[in-house]
């Protein structure tokens, strides 16, 4: 069974679960995937800081984990 990204998954690894989600992330203005603060910061504190919608957010997240 395939790990689902939450609130609680931190950047780097939401990158390494779903092939598409640099481009998810970026497509919604979060361009810190490079950043120190990606390795510590997770999917609910990016998207607090970006005005992010996290439903919405983590449901085209999960979209490309295969399962």
């Amino acid at each position: 069974m395939a790990k689902k990204i939450t609130a609680d998954t931190l950047i780097v690894e939401c990158l390494e679960l779903n092939p598409n989600a640099a481009e998810i992330l970026l497509s919604t203005g979060m361009h810190c995937l490079g950043c120190a603060m990606a390795h510590g910061e997770t999917i609910a504190q990016a998207v607090s800081a970006h005005g992010v919608d996290l439903d919405a957010l983590l449901a085209k997240l999960n979209e490309g984990i295969e399962g």
